[in-house]
């Protein structure tokens, strides 16, 4: 009888960590952007020449009720930013446009949960590469063996 409770458990613990890893399911129904940098080299598209190292961790939290997403960086001392002219559908799947009265968006776009580049920003470069969550937290432990961003 123990070890099936056991057993049941340790079932439980591995999905909830694999769940937990995809970013599919956060306690506070939050969207974070794990960016990463190229340290000691460049990067070529989402290619890092060198090895991958932790960028910082950017949160949003969007509310449908009130179409606002809050903006700030996890671990930093730096004040959360609001924009409220936004059309969110839920947690992935938002927009809002910039507003001169504003600090410029670090992202204004997501869908299914992935930064999406407008048409004014098309000519630039992407300011950021970022990885999955899993990913980050293993370059976070040292583990320094991958050179993909994920986007």
């Amino acid at each position: 009888m123990a070890d099936k409770a056991l057993l049941g458990v340790l079932v439980f613990l591995i999905l909830f960590g694999v769940i937990w890893a995809s970013d599919q399911i956060t306690l506070q129904g939050e969207r974070t952007i794990y960016t990463v940098n190229c340290k000691e080299g460049s990067w070529s598209g989402n290619r890092c020449t060198s090895v991958l190292a932790p960028g910082v961790r950017h949160a949003f939290r969007a509310s449908r009720t009130r179409q606002e997403v809050i903006h700030w960086v996890r671990g930093s001392d730096e004040p959360s930013e609001k924009y409220t002219d936004c059309q969110v559908k839920n947690r992935d799947n938002w927009k809002c446009n910039s507003r001169k009265d504003q600090k410029s968006l670090f992202v204004d776009e997501l869908i299914n949960g992935r930064p999406i580049l407008t048409t004014t920003q098309s000519t630039t470069p992407v300011p950021f590469h970022a990885v999955v969550k899993w990913k980050w937290y293993a370059l976070q432990a040292g583990i320094r063996v991958f050179t993909d961003a994920d986007y």
